[in-house]
């Protein structure tokens, strides 16, 4: 299914410095208030929330990590893509976006449309949307996939009765946005 249009990012966002400018607590950002994955560019692109991930620093750069079961859409968006963004709604939009990117298919569904947001680029594959509160802009550096003989605790096994291991994705963070 073909998504919304992206149009261009309004001038309300601006770049700023993640490690001064990130406010409030990674953990709760991610595990609870949830982010929203993108990948692909502004006349193609898929979205999906998660609740897992991370943020830190690794070979010397400022990194995010992102964690997709290849059974989803925005997985085949992020192996072609060379850049993927993290985005942060505020809480109020937590059920809103949430039941539409974390629970549909972009294969099926206009998934801005459906959560009435707006798809904005800022480069040709650098997509989020308006409503946001912050944006992470993150290049692709590695990816991986998780093995299951090497879980040392084995009931991390019982996450996947599908035997739909996640694929990891490291992005170098190479910009922050954050609404004026």
């Amino acid at each position: 299914m073909q998504q919304t249009k992206a149009i261009k990012a309004s001038k309300l966002w601006e770049e700023k410095n993640i490690a001064t400018d990130f406010e409030g607590s990674v953990f709760t950002k991610i595990s609870k208030e949830w982010i929203a994955i993108s990948a692909g560019t502004k006349d193609d692109y898929n979205t999906m929330t998660a609740s897992w991930g991370a943020i830190g620093h690794l070979w010397e750069r400022n990194i995010a990590i992102v964690y997709v079961r290849p059974t989803r859409h925005t997985c085949d968006f992020i192996e072609k893509s060379a850049h993927f963004t993290l985005t942060f709604f505020d809480k109020s939009f937590k059920s809103k976006v949430h039941k539409v990117f974390g629970n549909k298919s972009g294969r099926d569904t206009d998934k801005a449309r459906t959560a009435n947001v707006t798809p904005i680029y800022f480069d040709e594959d650098i997509i989020s949307f308006e409503e946001a509160k912050e944006i992470v802009v993150c290049k692709k550096i590695y990816f991986g996939a998780f093995d299951p003989k090497n879980f040392i605790d084995k009931s991390i096994n019982d996450l996947y009765p599908l035997k739909d291991y996640h694929r990891v994705y490291m992005g170098e963070i190479e910009k922050f946005y954050k609404k004026q």
